[in-house]
């Protein structure tokens, strides 16, 4: 577990160094800070850690000035001498508050309580991924002519905007059209295997057979079945891209 603490004071930052060596297994405190500038710049720069501890009454003011600057998606325990900030502690969505000095089962406490919300979370985000899996699309009726048949999603390499109309093209080259729009599409297709890489665009991650960088951080992505003309990530959807590319979306 990273931990980030903000305390201005040498000795509750040891005794709390001390405490959480051996209340926290794995705890790692990755950065230390005593004041709002040092914590600003810190968390501006870094990546949220997994828990933080922070003082109310730092060198250059209140923590809650530091929170009204920025934004800190980590949990927070408040640690602090004084009991009369508790109801402003909780009023930003704190897991905890401690007054000085911090008492080892008080921590421990503290520390239960936020694997208990982790769990609660983890179980309800299971449970919300579950039925939202169940919505996805699994074939599509599609109509062309007097003919009807159904598309397998898993038969689509990819779906395109051409001429103000849709169309699926499947893995092996045929081309069907769409009752529905790519808008429309994107939110029936399971995200795990599509991903809208631009306004004409929804990709199938088997279709993919060549990338490579372009300008401004897209990427050229080629095709297969081959396309007219390469598509390109465009520079808003690369970011993503990447993170679906490594399945962390």
């Amino acid at each position: 577990m990273n931990i980030v603490v903000i305390e201005d004071e040498t000795p509750a930052y040891n005794r709390l160094h001390k405490l959480i060596e051996e209340t926290i297994p794995g705890g790692n405190i990755i950065a230390h800070h005593d004041s709002i500038s040092s914590a600003r710049d810190w968390f501006e720069a870094n990546k949220s850690p997994d828990l933080v501890f922070m003082d109310i009454h730092l060198a250059d003011g209140s923590a809650f000035d530091l929170l009204k600057l920025i934004k800190i998606e980590s949990p927070i325990i408040f640690t602090t001498a004084y009991d009369q900030y508790a109801m402003n502690a909780f009023r930003v969505a704190s897991i905890d508050y401690l007054v000085k000095p911090v008492k080892k089962d008080a921590l421990k406490a503290a520390i239960d309580k936020l694997d208990d919300f982790r769990k609660i979370f983890r179980q309800a985000n299971e449970v919300l991924v579950n039925n939202i899996s169940q919505e996805y699309k699994k074939r599509f009726v599609i109509r062309f002519g007097e003919h009807i048949k159904t598309l397998a999603v898993e038969d689509i390499a990819y779906c395109f905007s051409e001429n103000k109309a849709t169309f699926a093209r499947t893995f092996e080259g045929r081309t069907f059209p769409m009752d529905h729009n790519l808008d429309s599409l994107e939110s029936m297709l399971p995200p795990a295997e599509f991903f809208r890489i631009n306004r004409q665009y929804i990709i199938n991650l088997k279709a993919i057979d060549e990338m490579k960088a372009y300008s401004k951080a897209r990427v050229i992505v080629t095709l297969k079945p081959a396309v007219k003309e390469i598509p390109v990530v465009s520079s808003e959807r690369a970011a993503d891209f990447k993170l679906w590319l490594a399945g962390e979306l």
